[in-house]
């Protein structure tokens, strides 16, 4: 049972006035086409977040302790979230990714790995690099959250324009410099936005 356009919903009634979200940057969204959605981590509430604000569904790579929680553990594949062993390489969650990317999906993730304690945005992983590469023709889309989460006051969520990887590819650049140009877009954003 699919329950993400419930929950997108019910997230979105709570979520939208409280946070005073705005979407900027919604039409850089590719309309189909795989496409690697890289954010900034800044609070546990962005999955949700980029989930309400993303016009497609998102497929969210999740650290799996939280499918060992009872209730997560029986939720998160209900709104299209997969497990991946955080600090090792995953074969099975790399190759999850890959494919889902390559069926034209969309798949979130946070190249930082982890929240940023300071809301400053941290160095990426090769991860993210690796899988823009592997994706077949998926495209990249930078995306920024700009807090911070407080009651009333506006949350940002920018949508950049789509990095198309085919340059990377045929060059066979590596995933380190992948990810640094797609956290170098991120960071764009932030500056340009916050």
């Amino acid at each position: 049972m699919n329950l993400y356009p419930l929950g997108k919903f019910l997230i979105g009634t709570v979520c939208y006035p409280l946070y005073r979200i705005k979407v900027i940057g919604k039409e850089n969204f590719p309309k189909q086409g795989g496409v690697l959605l890289c954010t900034n981590h800044i609070d546990n509430l962005d999955p949700p977040i980029v989930g309400i604000t993303c016009p497609r569904t998102v497929h969210f790579m999740a650290k799996e302790e939280l499918f060992d929680k009872p209730v997560l553990k029986t939720l998160l594949p209900k709104v299209q979230a997969y497990p991946v062993k955080r600090g090792m390489s995953d074969r099975e969650a790399f190759r999850k990714t890959i494919k889902l990317l390559r069926e034209d999906k969309v798949v979130g993730l946070f190249p930082e790995g982890t929240r940023s304690k300071t809301g400053e945005i941290g160095k990426g992983l090769a991860g993210a690099g690796f899988f823009a590469l592997k994706g077949g023709e998926a495209k990249v889309v930078p995306c920024a959250i700009i807090g911070p989460y407080k009651a009333f006051s506006q949350l940002k969520v920018v949508y950049g324009e789509a990095m198309d990887m085919t340059a990377y590819r045929e060059r066979k650049a590596s995933a380190e410099e992948v990810t640094e140009a797609i956290m170098a877009e991120i960071s764009k954003l932030i500056e340009q936005y916050k």
